[in-house]
C-alpha cells in the first residue's frame, strides 16, 4: 500500500497535531507538548491497530472535517461529540472503515472540549526531537491545521481493527483534584491555602493548551519579594500576581517567577484537559509527607 494523505475540508477551532510529546527536554526550555488527554489518543490508536505513540489529530470544541484518497480505518475519542461519514451517523469511540474520498466530519463536542481522530497508520509528519506532537508554546512541530492543510498517513502498523469497542471515562461536569502542596504554599498565606482547598473555582475561556485558568476568590501571598524563574512542571498550580491560579497542561512554559502553590498528579491532567469553560473545580488538599 502506498503513502496515503489526509485533506483538511474544515480545521475548526484550534486543530494540531499530536503524540505522546517530547518529555525529557525541560533543560533545553522545550516542553513535553503533546496530546493534553493521552489517554484518549492512546485509545484511538489502540482501535485502528496503531503503536500508542502514533500521531492523531486533536481537536478543540468544534470538531474538524477531513477527506483520505485511500480507505482506512479512524476512529474518534475524547471529548463526545457527533461524527458524520458523508452526512451519515457514524460511531464514536470504536474503529470505522472510511472509503478513499469520504468526508469525515466530526461535529462540536457534547461533553468535554478535545476529540482525537487516529487513522490506521498514523499521521507521518517529521519529527522534531523525536515527536511530532504540534507546541503552541515553543513553535516546534507542524503547524496548526488549517483549511486545505495536507497531511502524509504512514503505513499501517497492526490489524485493521485492534479492538472493537473498549470502555471509556467521559469528562465530567464538576472536578474534585487532588493537589500536592509545595514547592512554594510557604509563599502563599495560611488563609489563602484554605481558601484555595475550599473554593469551588470555574475554568475560563482564557484556558488552553497551556494551562487551565481558573476564577474565584483571589490567594492572597505571604512573600511579595519576586521569586526567581525555577522550573515547574505539568500539573503546576501557579498564583500569578493577580492572586487567580492557573494549573499548567501540555505546553506549559518549563520555567515560571510566580510561586507554585500545589502541584495536580498527571493521571489527572486527562481531565483538567477536557474541562470546559465554566466546569467547576475543587482541590482535595494532600502533603507529600502524608501518603
Amino acid at each position: 500500500m502506498t503513502n496515503s494523505q489526509l485533506h483538511v475540508v474544515r480545521s475548526g477551532s484550534l486543530t494540531t497535531v499530536q503524540d505522546l510529546g517530547r518529555p525529557g527536554f525541560a533543560h533545553l526550555a522545550v516542553p513535553r507538548s503533546g496530546a493534553v488527554d493521552q489517554s484518549s489518543l492512546t485509545l484511538a490508536n489502540r482501535l485502528v491497530g496503531n503503536f500508542e505513540q502514533a500521531a492523531a489529530l486533536e481537536t478543540t470544541v468544534d470538531g474538524v472535517a477531513v477527506r483520505f484518497d485511500q480507505s482506512r480505518h479512524i476512529a474518534v475519542t475524547g471529548a463526545e461529540a457527533p461524527v458524520l461519514i458523508d452526512g451519515r451517523p457514524a460511531s464514536w469511540g470504536v474503529p470505522q472503515r472510511v472509503r478513499a474520498g469520504q468526508l469525515v466530519d466530526i461535529g462540536r463536542a457534547r461533553r468535554g472540549v478535545r476529540s482525537y481522530l487516529a487513522v490506521a497508520g498514523g499521521i507521518d509528519t517529521m519529527p522534531v526531537m523525536g515527536s511530532r506532537a504540534t507546541d503552541l508554546l515553543s513553535g516546534l512541530g507542524p503547524p496548526i491545521v488549517s483549511e486545505g492543510t495536507t497531511l502524509r498517513i504512514g503505513q499501517p502498523t497492526g490489524p485493521s481493527a485492534a479492538l472493537d469497542f473498549a470502555p471509556y471515562r467521559l469528562p465530567e461536569p464538576e472536578l474534585l483534584l487532588d493537589c500536592y502542596l509545595g514547592p512554594r504554599d510557604d509563599w502563599i498565606t495560611s488563609e489563602a491555602i484554605e481558601i484555595f482547598a475550599h473554593t469551588q473555582w470555574q475554568v475560563t475561556t482564557e484556558s488552553n493548551r497551556i494551562a487551565l485558568r481558573l476564577k474565584g476568590v483571589p490567594l492572597a501571598r505571604r512573600i511579595t519579594d519576586e521569586l526567581l524563574s525555577e522550573g515547574v512542571a505539568l500539573g503546576s498550580v501557579q498564583v500569578p500576581a493577580n492572586g487567580q491560579p492557573v494549573v499548567f497542561l501540555s505546553d506549559h512554559p518549563t520555567t515560571g517567577g510566580y510561586p507554585v502553590i500545589g502541584v495536580v498528579p498527571a493521571p489527572d491532567i486527562w481531565r483538567c484537559g477536557q474541562a470546559m469553560p465554566g466546569t467547576s473545580i475543587r482541590f482535595r488538599i494532600k502533603r507529600l509527607g502524608a501518603l
